[in-house]
């Protein structure tokens, strides 16, 4: 069973949903990268349910810093979080244990692992797994503002609601940090929230498309061919829940330009080489060009609906009905956001560290 990601700085994660705890351990950070507690917790509150539009489970998310830090400090060894589950209600699951939950890891989880699996609430397919994955994401995320790169992830659409594009980045990423609803613009916010409910209202879901850029990446950051920095950006993306489609720059729409058009025209500004347009995203060739990193997201709607669905009970070898019970989500895309920026940190930071050597992060070299 492979839960590590990373080469030069992994994360690895572990637990169940409705285990004792979840939790992930970070490997290979730069030592003396400060470990703010109370910027973890602030980043937790982004993943954690919001209002009417989530799921009833409150989790306290309180985090346990096992290992790894000293003083406030990173030490370079194994840094590994606990996240207690306080909240779990496993009742939910075991009725329905043999029926496969419709766009759920039900069946494919008793396929590769034979029953043996902790089904309640998916288990080790939870989402509840991003919450160590945002902790860890929390000091990447400091480990990388010491070194000038910024990163910030907006909704750009959720049930069929637009928000604006990005428009200044380092102002619309100063906005995003303190935002619970992710938004650039607030009134689509609201629209994009009254759909959400509106959903809830009807037993059924949403999902959207999580917009992110980052700035400061130098050029250079990347491997041709099998480990680009798409591609690895792209490999952690996918493991999170949810997740069907990644693009970069223009993306798919970059199908329907002519090369004129999608060619980003370089000058020389000072000594330093920029583009007019950023259709590539910041990448080229797999390595970073210099510009800001540009990806989308696409995130289903949550699968678990209260409406009742088609199904099969894989060990009856029959077909059956499934209403679901229990608390879930009538929309993912506003928590998944600082998942991806996590995500997005981590992946940079063993990027940065396999170019430069493991201590570029660290603050004092």
């Amino acid at each position: 069973m492979k839960n590590t990601f990373g080469s030069s700085v992994s994360v690895t994660l572990f637990g169940e949903s409705h285990g004792t705890a979840v939790g992930a351990v970070l490997d290979g950070m730069a030592p003396g990268v400060p470990v703010d507690e109370a910027f973890i917790a602030r980043q937790l509150e982004l993943r954690r349910p919001y209002g009417t539009i989530s799921t009833a489970r409150r989790e306290a998310d309180t985090v346990e810093l096992v290992s790894g830090v000293f003083e406030g400090k990173t030490t370079g060894t194994p840094l590994c979080v606990l996240i207690r589950n306080t909240d779990a209600n496993s009742a939910d699951y075991a009725a329905t244990r043999s029926l496969a939950r419709p766009g759920h890891a039900d069946y494919t989880a008793y396929e590769k692992y034979h029953g043996y699996e902790d089904y309640r609430g998916g288990g080790h397919f939870s989402g509840r797994l991003t919450a160590p994955l945002v902790a860890l994401g929390a000091i990447a995320l400091t480990a990388l503002r010491g070194e000038g790169i910024y990163i910030g992830t907006h909704i750009a659409r959720c049930g069929g609601v637009d928000d604006r594009g990005f428009g200044d980045l380092d102002a619309d990423l100063a906005a995003l940090a303190n935002k619970p609803f992710a938004a650039l613009d607030d009134d689509c916010g609201a629209v994009m929230r009254a759909v959400i409910t509106a959903a809830a209202e009807a037993g059924d879901s949403v999902g959207g498309i999580l917009e992110t850029a980052v700035t400061g990446v130098p050029a250079g950051v990347g491997e041709p061919w099998f480990d680009t920095l798409e591609g690895q950006l792209a490999h952690m993306l996918f493991a999170i829940p949810a997740v069907k489609g990644v693009e970069f720059g223009a993306g798919f729409a970059a199908a329907d330009l002519r090369g004129s058009e999608c060619n980003d025209a370089l000058y020389m500004d000072g000594g330093t080489v920029r583009a007019r347009t950023n259709h590539n995203g910041g990448i080229n060739g797999g390595i970073s060009n210099g510009m800001p990193l540009l990806l989308r997201c696409a995130v289903k709607p949550t699968p678990s609906i209260r409406q009742e669905q088609e199904t099969v009970d894989f060990l009856a070898k029959q077909d059956a009905a499934l209403t679901i019970r229990g608390r879930h989500d009538p929309a993912i895309v506003h928590r998944a956001r600082v998942v991806v920026d996590s995500a997005v940190a981590l992946t940079l930071c063993d990027m940065l560290a396999l170019r430069y050597g493991t201590d570029w992060l660290a603050p004092e070299k």
